[in-house]
């Protein structure tokens, strides 16, 4: 017996698989006896399948290296799958559509009438300094009211199983076509467990996306395209993945071009063709070198005039960073309370305003319990983990938030869940995290399940894969199997 659940025990922590006195969770029974049946060469070979198909499937991501420059590695993957039970994940769909309309609406407030800060609701100050602001999208009004129509919003337990929302990723939030690629994976792997199993699909997403951007134009058969810039970009796998899945063209800014109606066309071998919906994975300051930075190569000139004309739909939005800064995501629970008269679904990590002095003094003064995070960066950057801090690193940190609150905010560092992982030949227990993705066009679409990724460090809760996390197969399933034995 390769792994003996009765060895595997997640201290402290709520764990999606396996219950403290060593019984599976409802419905994962057949999946903890499926490993507990296999030996060590057996689970040994089947992790080595999942390694093969990965490198056969060329999936990849990339690393920045400061000393080597961008290394392309092959897609970290774990092969017992996460699992969540239907009736739970159906409040949590709830809860991520009434997140992402009332985000939605904040945006396209911020842009007109700005009728939230007029009300007192959220602090004009933090919109006019956020980095993420463009008041070149005042008045601008894009199909539907939708400014982020690809969302994806990380979800957390903590130690009682609660689940909150981390953060919400409204810019460029990749990861997606991983979550596609887990699910290939999994059937090579494990075929059989998907004759036990309900499990609701995923691979309709490129469908579901394409329905989207179509919905942004009237033209009845419009020509998408997949900005990207280029094959160093981190996620230029997923870009290039969507694009070829969606039947898109896969353009960087160079292939563009906006003629003098104002629209936009792509260079093609036939020649100059109209592109009706751009599906952007570039930053907005790098968009249009004629309203943002000049010096970018990545974007094309006019973009954004023609964006103004209606002669192309952009997404997601430019400008809808602004709901992406994490001092706006503190203020989330208010929007929907202001903007749909109703209460939220799904809850925040209690969080500290930096930019508020009652709450700045508490966390410069218990900086050993609380994770600190740089309000406008991705990946895992920029952070500081209290708890695990180095005394002259806190005191670094209380100096940076002196220096700019505005830029941080806190959070109490929350015994994240763990779901079991294969270490050797055996089962061990590794924090997660999971990100689904939320379409919004004409329509409201949210992935079954999403992207779990893994802090594959023991102990370590930083599960981004641009800082050695892993991921797993997400498994929404129906029915429950009350009382499974490990």
């Amino acid at each position: 017996m390769a792994i003996d659940w009765k060895d595997y025990q997640s201290p402290d922590c709520f764990d999606e698989l396996i219950l403290p006195s060593g019984r599976a969770r409802a419905g994962a029974g057949t999946l903890c006896r499926t490993f507990a049946g296999m030996n060590a060469h057996e689970l040994k070979e089947r992790k080595a399948a999942a390694e093969l198909a990965i490198r056969t499937m060329g999936i990849t991501f990339t690393v920045y290296n400061d000393v080597e420059g961008s290394i392309d590695r092959e897609w970290p993957f774990d092969i017992i799958p996460r699992i969540i039970q239907a009736a739970e994940w159906d409040e949590i769909e709830r809860g991520l559509k009434q997140r992402v309309k009332a985000l939605n609406q904040f945006i396209d407030d911020v842009y007109h009438d700005q009728q939230i800060m007029n009300d007192g609701v959220v602090d004009p100050a933090v919109i006019a300094n956020s980095k993420d602001y463009r008041p070149e999208c005042r008045g601008i009004s894009p199909p539907h009211g939708i400014w982020s129509h690809v969302c994806g919003s990380d979800l957390v337990r903590d130690e009682n199983g609660d689940v909150y929302v981390l953060e919400d990723n409204l810019r460029v939030p990749s990861g997606v076509a991983y979550m596609l690629e887990n699910r290939q994976v999994m059937k090579r792997v494990l075929p059989e467990l998907f004759a036990e199993y309900l499990i609701r699909p995923v691979d309709d997403y490129p469908t579901q996306l394409y329905e989207t951007l179509c919905s942004l134009t009237p033209e009845a058969q419009p020509n998408i395209a997949v900005l990207t810039p280029g094959i160093y970009n981190s996620a230029y796998f997923e870009h290039a993945y969507l694009a070829q899945e969606m039947g898109a063209l896969l353009v960087e800014g160079s292939d563009l071009t906006v003629g003098r109606d104002r629209k936009v066309y792509a260079r093609t071998i036939s020649g100059l063709t109209r592109i009706h919906v751009i599906y952007r994975r570039i930053d907005d300051l790098f968009l249009d070198p004629k309203v943002f930075r000049a010096d970018s190569m990545l974007g094309v000139p006019g973009l954004m005039s023609a964006w103004q004309a209606g002669h192309v739909a952009l997404a997601n939005a430019p400008g809808c960073g602004v709901a992406d800064d994490k001092l706006v995501y503190t203020y989330v629970p208010d929007m929907i309370r202001y903007y749909l008269n109703e209460e939220p679904i799904l809850a925040n990590v209690p969080s500290y305003r930096c930019n508020v002095r009652d709450e700045r003094d508490y966390v410069v003064n218990n900086l050993d319990k609380l994770v600190v995070k740089p309000v406008s960066e991705s990946g895992g950057y920029g952070m500081l983990i209290g708890p695990k801090a180095k005394v002259k690193e806190r005191q670094e940190f209380a100096d940076k938030i002196r220096r700019n609150p505005r830029n941080f905010i806190a959070q109490p560092m929350l015994s994240l869940s763990t779901a079991p992982a294969v270490i050797g030949a055996k089962a061990e227990p590794r924090h997660l995290d999971l990100r689904p993705f939320i379409l919004s066009g004409a329509d409201t679409a949210v992935t079954a399940g999403g992207l779990t990724r893994v802090a594959m460090v023991k102990g370590s809760i930083v599960v981004n894969s641009s800082q050695g996390g892993g991921s797993k197969d997400t498994w929404i399933v129906g029915g429950t199997t009350e009382g499974d034995e490990a």
